[in-house]
């Protein structure tokens, strides 16, 4: 998706948004919290007593798998169980944006909406992304005068 454009020739996603979705990905794949298709014959997996690396070694690994894992949760969390399921399925999992519309039933075209929501509140989860990085960001509203301030027991001032 990063080396796609849209008709103007930008790219749809932002550097900040593809770097956030490797980050995952890689936490992901390093936490091996991707299914399992085949049995696996590791002497960790298996319980062996046989040692092939250094003392200690085992534990160390252990330990950087599940902060790796700690870290996939804690973004998950960050982008919420709205934004989840599509990170996980095209960052992680490498589908094809097609395959997520059609799994999920939505609009042709529309999952690159959705994941460059989901993309841009990662990066801004791992400190990515800056809150001015050319996303505009509508000027508040109100109807009364530049002076004007509410009361707060409702009472209505006159």
């Amino acid at each position: 998706m990063f080396s796609r454009r849209d008709g103007d020739g930008q790219p749809l996603i932002s550097e900040a948004q593809f770097n956030a979705g490797e980050r995952l990905r890689a936490d992901f794949w390093f936490a091996q919290m991707s299914p399992r298709v085949t049995q696996s014959w590791s002497v960790t997996a298996t319980g062996g007593s046989g040692r092939r690396g250094a003392p200690g070694a085992g534990v160390e690994m252990a330990d950087n798998i599940a902060a790796a894992g700690e870290r996939v949760r804690r973004a998950l969390a960050a982008v919420g169980p709205e934004h989840a399921g599509i990170l996980i399925d095209v960052c992680c999992h490498l589908k094809g944006l097609e395959h997520v519309e059609r799994s999920a039933g939505w609009p042709k075209r529309s999952a690159k909406i959705v994941l460059g929501i989901a993309l841009a509140t990662l990066a801004r989860h791992y400190g990515l992304a800056q809150r001015d990085s050319g996303v505009r960001v509508a000027p508040v509203r109100h109807w009364g005068s530049d002076d004007f301030r509410p009361t707060l027991d409702g009472d209505a001032e006159g």
